[in-house]
């Protein structure tokens, strides 16, 4: 028996990010799932209505597409901006939530998908993970809701060399890819 592949989206393009740290994390501590993370977030251009068929769409994104409707389940980490997702999340998001032909499919659809954040300010990424789970809401994907993983005062929870060494972060972190794991085999 195979483990179930998850496709890991970080929100942020830093190159010493958080949550693209966290989203190492998860590898490390993955619950029996089969993590890989993508790596191609600044390829994706703007959202263009007039671009967004199979013969036209770009390449980053048909890949994006692709990824997510071949995994069992997205991981996503988002960074906090402005109190909401980051726009090159939302602009993924965008992507990769429509079937305008009717013919593809939705990659996002009823998908599992969890959510995890980091900040460096004292309220972590709450407001930016809410703003994505109504984002969700639109896709119809089935969010994980608990236990709930935001690294408030994110740089308290890394080592200089940007590994995850927070106890309670790692266990709460386990204990959601392990609900996401749940989520996927109970399909």
């Amino acid at each position: 028996m195979t483990s179930p592949k998850i496709l890991a989206i970080s929100g942020s393009l830093r190159a010493a990010s958080h949550n693209t740290a966290l989203l190492r994390a998860a590898q490390k501590h993955n619950a029996g799932l089969d993590i890989e993370i993508y790596d191609n977030l600044r390829e994706i251009p703007p959202y263009d209505l007039d671009l967004d068929n199979p013969a036209d769409r770009p390449a980053a994104v048909t890949d994006l597409r692709e990824g997510i409707a071949a995994a069992d389940g997205v991981l996503i980490a988002t960074p906090e901006f402005n109190y909401s997702i980051p726009g090159v999340l939302k602009n993924a998001i965008d992507w990769v939530s429509t079937d305008w032909t009717k013919t593809e499919g939705l990659p996002l659809h009823r998908k599992p998908v969890a959510i995890v954040g980091a900040a460096p300010t004292q309220f972590g990424s709450v407001r930016a993970q809410l703003a994505l789970r109504q984002v969700f809401v639109w896709t119809e994907s089935d969010v994980v809701v608990k236990p709930e993983v935001i690294a408030f005062r994110s740089h308290e929870r890394f080592d200089e060399d940007g590994n995850l060494v927070d106890e309670t972060t790692i266990e709460l972190l386990t204990g959601l890819l392990t609900a996401l794991k749940a989520k996927i085999d109970a399909r």
